[in-house]
């Protein structure tokens, strides 16, 4: 019920006339514990101002990447808090198991795909901006995994609302979560193929 109530809020705050720094702060604090992702925000937004979709997408990536390098910071020096909100999401037990998994050769790569695989789909983002702080993920690497999976999701989203409007929504709200799973392991795939005939 309290989500709920969260969720119609985020929607509220999308007809706003202070909607844009609204967006951006957001997109901000989802990516280190608040349970809404900004497309509920996003959708509403361009449907409304549709010539305004790049702006809206832009405000929604860099909050957000922002967010997420505030996790990271809070995976590297606030451990006590950081665990709060792992543990919120019930993923106390997998940072163990991922600390471990670092110390290992394919670690890294494993760590890597797994971040995309945050950045893009329905897996809570902001569970592994904290845990790649925990385990001193290399920094850089953390910002452009950000960049790049949060502004394709962000840019996706406001583009397809921008050419179909309200029935983008609709189906994002029912079928968002396997849409943005199965393109991200389409992605991820990708990726892989690319990189062992091109790099191994």
């Amino acid at each position: 019920m309290i989500l709920k109530k969260v969720y119609d809020r985020c929607v509220e705050l999308a007809r706003h006339k202070f909607s844009k720094p609204l967006l951006g702060f957001v997109a901000f604090i989802e990516s280190f514990f608040f349970p809404v992702p900004p497309d509920l925000m996003i959708i509403p937004m361009v449907v409304a101002k549709r010539d305004d979709y790049l702006k809206i997408f832009l405000i929604a990536t860099v909050g957000s990447v922002l967010g997420g390098l505030f996790g990271y910071m809070l995976g590297v020096f606030f451990l006590d808090a950081a665990m709060v909100i792992i543990e919120f999401y019930g993923y106390e037990e997998k940072v163990f198991e991922i600390q471990e998994t670092m110390t290992t050769k394919g670690g890294f790569y494993t760590w890597l795909g797994i971040m995309f695989l945050a950045g893009f789909t329905p897996l809570p983002f902001k569970v592994f901006t904290i845990t790649s702080g925990v385990i001193n993920f290399n920094l850089l690497v953390f910002f452009f995994i950000c960049l790049f999976t949060r502004g394709l999701r962000f840019f996706l989203v406001s583009y397809f609302t921008n050419l179909f409007g309200k029935k983008f929504g609709v189906f994002i709200e029912k079928r968002g979560a396997i849409w943005f799973s199965i393109s991200g392991i389409m992605i991820v795939t990708i990726a892989i193929i690319i990189y062992l005939i091109f790099v191994k």
